[in-house]
């Protein structure tokens, strides 16, 4: 047998260092990509958590429908899903806009980069509003409910099902509550900001409406929906009482598991970062487009490059989007 010989020539054709481009991808394209694999692993992994969590705890773990129900200037009116459907849609755009921008720049046609540009810049803006105020609602909560001393979370219906208010139920009662700060003593526990209403107030006016029942945190595997109680059942869980839950936080979530309100804030708030970060890298991008840096360079490769990251920060929100909301 010949033994295969290797040449400088040979080994040219395939890279020859300098100015050469391994597989026919730039320097900067190629740790583009590293970073988005080594990024997409990592959200992988954080999806992969959130999963196994969520059918671990299966059973108390609470319906999306639920939680995301509010739209912009639609005060009181249930719309589940809406408002992160169109935050989806408008990042999806912001996508497609990005596209037209490279090819654009394909082209060499600096006005129609800016424009693009800049319409990619407005949705991403609009994408991490929207997710700020998604947050907002989500702290502030609702409804409100009652955790338990044995930390279960029980939440407020009527005869129909319908969720109720604490508002709309509860008692006012001659009391004075006061919260534990570090001025209070040497020796304190320090709590968050107090509850609108006491747990006595809850229990009080709970008395006086014989029309609200509790629905526990639990779903019932027949109707896939939460269980309700009687009312003789409602009085009993309710003797139980120990805080009123409002809104969501790392400590307590008034919509049923501890760990939703967890990964709830640690993956969107992490792919809104990153949103966030792609803002600001394409509006240094556009200014340079403006004054006619890449036109000088005659390669709009830098916007190749932001656009690959902002692809990749939108294909990460399907997967959120699907994982989190529809699954």
């Amino acid at each position: 047998m010949e033994a295969t010989v290797t040449t400088a020539n040979s080994q040219d054709k395939t890279w020859g260092g300098g100015a050469s481009e391994p597989m026919g991808a730039s320097y900067g394209k190629l740790m583009m990509w590293f970073f988005i694999v080594s990024d997409a692993l990592t959200f992988s992994g954080f999806l992969g958590a959130y999963g196994f969590s969520r059918f671990k705890f299966i059973e108390t773990w609470p319906l999306a429908d639920e939680v995301f129900t509010h739209f912009p200037f639609m005060h009181g009116v249930s719309a589940p899903m809406y408002y992160v459907a169109l935050m989806t849609f408008i990042l999806i755009f912001s996508s497609v806009t990005m596209v037209l921008a490279v090819d654009a720049g394909h082209q060499l046609k600096k006005s129609k980069v800016a424009v693009y540009m800049f319409l990619t810049i407005i949705g991403g803006l609009i994408f991490v509003g929207s997710q700020a105020w998604e947050w907002k609602n989500f702290i502030k909560g609702e409804y409100g409910a009652i955790e338990t001393h044995g930390g279960s979370l029980l939440q407020f219906v009527d005869k129909e099902g319908k969720r109720v208010a604490l508002a709309d139920f509860a008692a006012t009662l001659p009391e004075e509550r006061e919260r534990h700060t570090s001025n209070k003593g040497a020796w304190f526990v320090s709590e968050s900001d107090l509850p609108s209403y006491s747990v006595a107030e809850v229990q009080a006016g709970f008395s006086a409406h014989p029309d609200v029942l509790i629905r526990t945190e639990v779903i019932n595997k027949d109707t896939k929906q939460k269980t309700i109680l009687s009312r003789e059942e409602s009085v009993a869980r309710l003797a139980q009482a120990k805080y009123v839950v409002e809104g969501a936080n790392l400590i307590r979530n008034e919509y049923g598991s501890k760990l939703f309100a967890d990964f709830f804030f640690f993956i969107t708030g992490f792919h809104g970062f990153h949103v966030f970060s792609g803002v600001i890298i394409n509006i240094i991008i556009f200014f340079n487009v403006l004054i006619g840096t890449y036109e000088k360079r005659k390669s709009y490769e830098m916007v190749e490059k932001v656009g690959l990251y902002w692809h990749f920060v939108d294909l990460v929100w399907v997967f959120v989007f699907t994982v989190f909301y529809l699954v």
